[in-house]
């Protein structure tokens, strides 16, 4: 896959943003724990549903702990989306504007998940990409799938 052709979008741009300031360069380093820890929010783990709270300048993300480890990431990144970028109770929002938030939150945590600049990590060559991207990024093999192919889109409307 040439990569060349790939052009970022301006949400995709700002994960890549965020993490280079939090000295992430390489997959093995995406870690939640240490994420939260430096972007002063408190994780925990609570079987019931993930969430978060922000309320002034506490904030909070619980993940279900009766998730996976790949689900908890996707999850971790779903609720980062919503304590750095979003504002307002969810529950009191009018529908389209909840309808942006979530939408803004799925495509934040599949570039959160697996960020432009760490594609360059990718075997492209791999007859078990999925496989090798789950393997890497520590991930559902839906997310890998679902990214790969707006990978593969994005160089196809290039071109």
């Amino acid at each position: 896959m040439d990569l060349r052709h790939y052009y970022t979008t301006a949400l995709e741009d700002w994960v890549t943003n965020l993490y280079q300031r939090l000295g992430l360069f390489r997959p093995s380093q995406i870690d939640p724990v240490y994420i939260a820890r430096r972007m002063n929010i408190f994780l925990r783990e609570k079987p019931f549903p993930s969430s978060h709270q922000v309320v002034g300048r506490f904030r909070c993300i619980v993940i279900d702990s009766r998730l996976s480890l790949e689900e908890k990431r996707e999850a971790f990144f779903h609720e980062l989306c919503h304590v750095l970028r979003h504002a307002g109770v969810q529950s009191m929002l009018p529908e389209a504007f909840r309808e942006l938030q979530e939408w803004d939150a799925n495509h934040f945590t599949k570039y959160a998940a697996i960020p432009f600049h760490m594609l360059k990590f990718i075997d492209w060559n791999e007859p078990h990409i999925i496989e090798h991207m789950v393997n890497m990024f520590k991930v559902t093999p839906e997310l890998c799938k679902s990214r790969l192919s707006q990978i593969k889109n994005r160089i196809l409307i290039k071109q």
